[in-house]
């Protein structure tokens, strides 16, 4: 990524971003948004499986 290149634009100005995302496949659109969800809340690989909601339990007979 080239961090010394800065394009400023108005809000109101239609870009290319929307061309260019559905240039990309769906392979390559789902892998920049788990980059972008990495860059925004940390990726931790201690922390990649699901955490577990349900346990097993024995049923006890009143």
């Amino acid at each position: 990524m080239d961090k010394s290149v800065i394009s400023v634009t108005s809000l109101s100005e239609e870009s290319d971003e929307k061309a260019y995302w559905h240039a990309k496949t769906p392979q390559e659109r789902l892998e920049a948004v788990e980059l972008m969800r990495q860059i925004n809340y940390g990726y931790d690989p201690t922390t990649t499986r699901l955490q577990r909601v349900l346990e097993v339990t024995q049923l006890t007979s009143r």
